[in-house]
C-alpha cells in the first residue's frame, strides 16, 4: 500500500526527534501500521537553520497553512506549542478532513472540549497520547488498558523540573532559589520558569488525565494549582526525618460529592514507589476498583521520548484510517454522549492531612494552647517534633506537627487562629499530605 502522508507543524525539538524515529523505525512502524508513514511537508519559524534531523525529503515553509492545506498531506502532527495559532491549524485540519496528532498540553486542557467536538462532527481523530507525561503511554493505559475499572483516584508527578528542584532540595540540602538557577542553566526551566514551579503545566495534565479517567469535561480553570517556591530546604528535610518526601503532585479523586482536581506540593510516605521518583523522571499512580493501584513511570519530557508517544498516536491512526469513527476509541475513553457535568470541589471542601511548621515561644503552656486550638476545630495530631532553629532566639522553638485528615476549610479557621497568638510569630507552614494507600 502507498505511504501515509503527514504534514509536521513545527521542527523544534520534538519535530525533529519525530522525524528521526520515523526514518530510524520506518521499516517496524510500517510492520506496525500495515503502511508506510512519511513526512510530506513541514513548517518553521526559520527553514534555514540547521536541523537535528533529515529534512531532505519534506517540503519546507514558514507557512503552517501550506502543510494543512497540502492536498498529500493525510494527517496533521501539530507540535508547534502555545495556543492561538495551534488551535487554529488543528480545527483548519480537522475542517478538511484530516487527522490530528498533537502533543500541546495547554491547547488540549484549554481548548480540547471544542476540538473533540469538531472531531466528532468530521469523523477525524485526534490523538494526543504525547501531551502528558512525554514518553509514557499514560492516556492509552487509562482510555483503553483500565476500561473495566472505575478510577477512583490517580496521582501524578508530571512535571519533571519541578521534580528535579525538590530532588536536588533533599539530596543536597540547596535552598529553592539555587536549585532553580541551575535548572535554568541544564535547560529543565525555561528563563520564564512560571508554568514549572506555580505548577500550571501540571494542571493542564492533570486535566486531561481526570477528564478520560472520570468521564468529565476538560475543565482546567478549575483546577487548584499551588507551586513549590514557598518550599524551604527545612520543611524537605523534616519531611525526610519523619519518613516522608515531598513532590508536586497532580491529584484527582471522585467521589459522591464530586471531583477534586488538584496541584501541590505534597508529603508522601517514603515507602511509596512514586515517592522515590527523581531528578527529572515523571510517574503516575492510578487506582482503579478492580486493579487496584498501578504506577507509570519513564521520561516525561525530551525529543525521542516524546516523539515515542507521537508516533505511536500516528501509528494508531494510521490503522484507523479505514475503520467506521463510531468504532473508534473515544477521545476522552467515554462515547461522547456519555461524558457527564460532575461538580468540582472547592480546595476548601477538600479533606486531606497536614505538614504544619510554626515558630513559637518555648516555655510551658504555648504548646497546649496550640493543640487546644486544633482539637476545637476537629483537628488530631499523629506526630509532633520540636526542634531548635539555628540562630533563633534561645527561648524559641520550631514545632512541626503531621495531623490526620480533616476538611481544608477547618485547618484554614485553626492556621488562622494558631497565628493570631502573641506566642507564635509569623505565618504557619501548611503543606497537604497523601498516603496514597
Amino acid at each position: 500500500m502507498e505511504p501515509v502522508k503527514i504534514g509536521l507543524l513545527g521542527l523544534g525539538t520534538v519535530g525533529c526527534g519525530t522525524a528521526t524515529v520515523l526514518e530510524r523505525n520506518a521499516s517496524e512502524i510500517g510492520r506496525r501500521a500495515g503502511r508506510g508513514i512519511q513526512i510530506a511537508a513541514a513548517s518553521a519559524r526559520d527553514i534555514e537553520r540547521p536541523r537535528a534531523c533529515d529534512t531532505s525529503g519534506m517540503r519546507l515553509t514558514t507557512e503552517p497553512t501550506e502543510v494543512v492545506d497540502d492536498p498529500e498531506v493525510q494527517v496533521v502532527v501539530e507540535l508547534m506549542g502555545g495556543e492561538g495559532l495551534a488551535r487554529e491549524m488543528v480545527l483548519r485540519a480537522i475542517e478538511a478532513g484530516k487527522h490530528v496528532v498533537t502533543a500541546n498540553k495547554a491547547m488540549i486542557a484549554k481548548h480540547g472540549n471544542e476540538i473533540f467536538a469538531a472531531a466528532q462532527a468530521r469523523g477525524v481523530m485526534v490523538a494526543f497520547e504525547a501531551a502528558v507525561a512525554g514518553g509514557i503511554p499514560i492516556i492509552k493505559a487509562i482510555r483503553e488498558g483500565l476500561a473495566g475499572n472505575r478510577i477512583e483516584w490517580l496521582a501524578g508527578i508530571i512535571n519533571g523540573t519541578g521534580n528535579f528542584i525538590l530532588t536536588e532540595m533533599r539530596d543536597k540540602g540547596r535552598d529553592f532559589a539555587d536549585v532553580l538557577g541551575e535548572a535554568q542553566r541544564l535547560g529543565y526551566a525555561e528563563a520564564d520558569p512560571t508554568f514549572d514551579v506555580e505548577g500550571i503545566d501540571a494542571a493542564h495534565k492533570l486535566t486531561i488525565l481526570a477528564a478520560i479517567s472520570f468521564g468529565i469535561p476538560l475543565r482546567f480553570d478549575d483546577v487548584h494549582c499551588e507551586g513549590i517556591g514557598h518550599i524551604a530546604r527545612e520543611d524537605v528535610a523534616y519531611a525526610d526525618e519523619l519518613g516522608y518526601r515531598i513532590k508536586n503532585i497532580g491529584f484527582a479523586r471522585q467521589n459522591e460529592d464530586g471531583v477534586e482536581l488538584r496541584v501541590h506540593p505534597t508529603l508522601i510516605p517514603e515507602k511509596r514507589l512514586i515517592a522515590n521518583v527523581d531528578g527529572v523522571m515523571n510517574a503516575v499512580l492510578v487506582r482503579g476498583d478492580a486493579v487496584g493501584p498501578t504506577l507509570y513511570y519513564g521520561p516525561g519530557a525530551g525529543a525521542e521520548p516524546t516523539a515515542s508517544a507521537v508516533v505511536a498516536d500516528l501509528v494508531d491512526v494510521v490503522r484507523a484510517l479505514t475503520s467506521d469513527p463510531e468504532n473508534r476509541v473515544p477521545h476522552l475513553a467515554f462515547q461522547p454522549d456519555a461524558i457527564v457535568e460532575r461538580p468540582i470541589l472547592p480546595i476548601d471542601a477538600v479533606e486531606t492531612a497536614y505538614y504544619l511548621r510554626l515558630q513559637a515561644v518555648d516555655r510551658p503552656g504555648v504548646l497546649a494552647e496550640i493543640t487546644r486550638i486544633l482539637g476545637e476545630e476537629g483537628i488530631s495530631i499523629e506526630a509532633m517534633m520540636q526542634k531548635e532553629p539555628p540562630g533563633s532566639a534561645p527561648d524559641s522553638a520550631t514545632v512541626i506537627m503531621l495531623t490526620q485528615r480533616v476538611v481544608e476549610r477547618s485547618m484554614n479557621r485553626a492556621i488562622e487562629r494558631i497565628e493570631a497568638l502573641d506566642t507564635v510569630a509569623g505565618n504557619v507552614t501548611r503543606i497537604r499530605m497523601e498516603t496514597l494507600g
